[in-house]
C-alpha cells in the first residue's frame, strides 16, 4: 500500500488541465494494471497513489481523511467544509478551473442591484405574503455564510439537482446562487448577478487533508512530491503545510 494518496479529477477539462499542470514539474502519471483507470502513479515516485474521483468525491474525500491530498474546486471545497481551516489546508492555487459563485436575481427585479436591496425584497416579501423567497442552489453552506453576513433572514433555500440558473423561469425559485464563469448563461436565462453578489472567485486548488492518516512515511512522500512542485510553483510548499500535519 502507498503511503501517500493524492486525489485528482478522473474526466473532462479539469482533468487535461491536471494532468498538464503535474507534467509541467515532470510528474508523469501512469495507470496502474488492472486498476480499471481509478487508479495511476508517478513514475520514480512509488510511495505516492493518484485516485481519479470526480471533483465532488475529492473534496468529500478530504474532508473525511480518506485521501491525503486532492485536486478540486475551492468553491467545492469551502462548501464541504465551511470549517475549512480546520479541516483542510489550501496547498496552492493551480490557475485553472476558474469560476465565480454567485447570487443571481431576475432582470426583470430593476430596482434589485445589491444584497441590501436583496434584503429588503426578501422582507417585504415575507411580510405580505406570510412566507419566505425561494434559494436555488447546490451551495447551501455558502449560501447560509453568506446570506448570514449580510443580515438577510427571510428566505429558505431551496436544494438544486438541476440546471439552477432555470429555477425562476420553472417557478421553482426566485433567487439562485449558482457557480458562472462568463455569466452567458445567467443572462441568456434573463438573470443578472447583484453588484456585490460573488460569494467566492473559485479556481483549482492543491489541497491536504488534516483529518487523513499523515504517517512519517506519508509525510516523507509529501515533502517529496510537494520538493518538486515548488520548482514549477517558485515557493515553498512543504514549509507551509508541516506545521499544519503535527501530530
Amino acid at each position: 500500500m502507498s503511503a501517500l494518496t493524492l486525489g485528482i479529477p478522473s474526466k473532462g477539462r479539469l482533468k487535461q488541465a491536471c494532468d498538464a499542470w503535474f507534467g509541467e514539474a515532470g510528474l508523469v502519471l501512469e495507470q496502474s494494471a488492472g486498476a480499471r483507470g481509478y487508479r495511476a502513479g508517478f513514475a520514480g515516485l512509488p510511495d505516492i497513489e493518484v485516485m481519479l474521483l470526480s471533483a465532488g468525491e475529492i473534496a468529500a474525500s478530504l474532508l473525511a481523511g480518506d485521501i491525503h491530498l486532492g485536486v478540486t474546486g475551492e468553491d467545492l471545497l469551502r462548501e464541504a467544509a465551511p470549517e475549512l481551516e480546520s479541516r483542510m489546508h489550501l496547498i496552492t492555487p493551480m490557475g485553472f478551473g476558474f469560476a465565480d459563485v454567485v447570487v443571481a436575481v431576475s432582470e426583470a427585479w430593476v430596482d434589485v442591484a445589491t444584497m441590501v436591496d436583496l434584503d429588503d425584497v426578501c422582507a417585504a416579501y415575507a411580510q405580505s405574503h406570510r412566507r419566505r423567497l425561494r434559494v436555488a442552489t447546490k451551495y447551501a453552506q455558502l449560501t447560509r455564510a453568506f446570506f448570514a453576513h449580510a443580515g438577510i433572514a427571510d428566505y429558505r433555500i431551496v436544494p438544486s439537482a438541476g440546471a439552477t440558473e432555470g429555477a425562476p423561469a420553472a417557478g421553482t425559485a426566485e433567487i439562485i446562487v449558482d457557480i458562472t464563469t462568463t455569466g452567458a448563461t445567467l443572462r441568456d436565462n434573463g438573470l443578472k448577478i447583484l453588484d456585490d453578489g460573488v460569494i467566492l472567485k473559485s479556481q483549482a486548488q492543491l489541497a491536504a487533508s488534516l483529518t487523513a492518516d499523515w504517517s512519517a512515511q506519508a509525510r516523507g512522500a509529501c515533502e517529496t512530491l510537494l520538493s518538486r512542485l515548488s520548482a514549477k510553483t517558485g515557493t515553498a510548499l512543504y514549509p507551509a503545510l508541516a506545521p499544519h500535519l503535527a501530530r
